[in-house]
């Protein structure tokens, strides 16, 4: 049994992270760092609460240490559990900088231990059948994608993502998201094109476009917290026909609601994928594949045992690092930049 240490219990690590280690076999939630210890302690009865994330990232009875803290704390908590011989995986993004994230792949692999980031949104329904559908060729040549994930939420709320600083901010919150998903399609772009704006009246970036070349194709990514309007979540088009998806993944929202992972229904989308030939004819509807959050917990659990490779490799990692801070040039000097892989 692999033993885990939970650093955070805010929003992600209590919503997202704790019940995906909890049912997830072959993992035990051993210990939560979080200095919330009422609420973690009463949610997890079992388990040791530390308010400590130092003394919890060292903690003697723990394999791996999972990282859900403000992303400005990812690169010196992930130092020190490496150092204390543990393994880690780092809630999204993976650091603040390219700097840190090729700094933590050295000192894992001098280490040897195992070091991911979570990219759940791998194992979302809707990224799952435009995966699906991709592979079956059925679009001829992909010349152009496009992936938005927007919401309404059009008043600034006090907490550290919707504040400037270090990490945050939407292209450091919804960006990682998107990128890793075209990484896994793609692989890196040659080139960043980036438009990073406040909207809302707020001090953090709350809206995104950037565009990723690959030769003569266009991925463009897009983030708004002032959508009102159902964003067309995935579109793809080819040279035989295009593909669209409008409704996301449920599971996050089935986290929300308390569903447990796993449970019946759980992953289910009933919005279908669309698939339009070029020739002209009928639209096709394609039901979208369920969604599987614990498929990268499982994964994560394999690699530890030697059974698999990490579901995220520290190369997808700073990789995807580097995009991000290409965009931020981009859009600091309003022209297109090569990432510095």
């Amino acid at each position: 049994m692999i033993r885990v240490a939970l650093i955070g219990f805010g929003n992600a690590g209590r919503v997202l992270h704790a019940p995906l280690i909890a049912a997830t076999p072959g993992l035990t939630l051993t210990v939560i760092g979080s200095r919330q210890g009422d609420q973690a302690g009463s949610a997890y009865p079992g388990v040791e609460v530390v308010a400590d994330p130092l003394v919890a990232v060292r903690h003697r009875d723990v394999d791996l240490v999972v990282i859900a803290t403000p992303n400005d704390t990812h690169a010196p908590l992930a130092e020190a559990a490496l150092a204390a011989g543990k393994h880690v995986v780092v809630d999204k993004p993976f650091t603040v900088t390219l700097a840190e994230a090729r700094a933590l792949v050295a000192t894992a692999a001098a280490a040897k231990r195992l070091l991911s980031v979570v990219q759940n949104r791998r194992w979302d329904s809707d990224f799952l059948g435009i995966a699906r559908e991709l592979a079956t060729g059925r679009l001829g040549e992909v010349v152009e994608l496009r992936s938005e994930m927007s919401r309404y939420r059009p008043q600034v709320r006090d907490r550290w993502r919707e504040r400037a600083g270090p990490g945050a901010g939407l292209w450091y919150d919804i960006g990682p998201h998107l990128i890793d998903q075209v990484l896994v399609l793609f692989g890196p772009p040659e080139t960043v094109h980036a438009d990073l704006e406040v909207q809302r009246g707020g001090t953090a970036v709350d809206w995104f476009q950037a565009i990723l070349g690959y030769g003569r194709k266009r991925v463009t990514l897009a983030s708004s917290m002032i959508a009102a309007d159902p964003a067309v979540r995935f579109l793809l088009r080819g040279t035989k026909g295009s593909l669209t998806k409008l409704g996301g993944d449920p599971q996050e929202a089935q986290l929300v609601a308390g569903q447990k992972p796993g449970s019946p229904g759980w992953g289910h989308d009933p919005d279908p994928l669309i698939f339009f030939a070029g020739d002209g004819g009928a639209p096709v509807e394609l039901a979208a594949p369920p969604g599987d959050y614990l498929g990268y917990y499982a994964a994560i659990r394999d690699a530890i045992r030697g059974e698999a490779a990490p579901p995220v490799t520290p190369a997808q990692a700073t990789a995807l690092m580097a995009i991000l801070e290409a965009g931020i040039r981009s859009s600091d000097q309003g022209r297109v930049v090569r990432p510095d892989y």
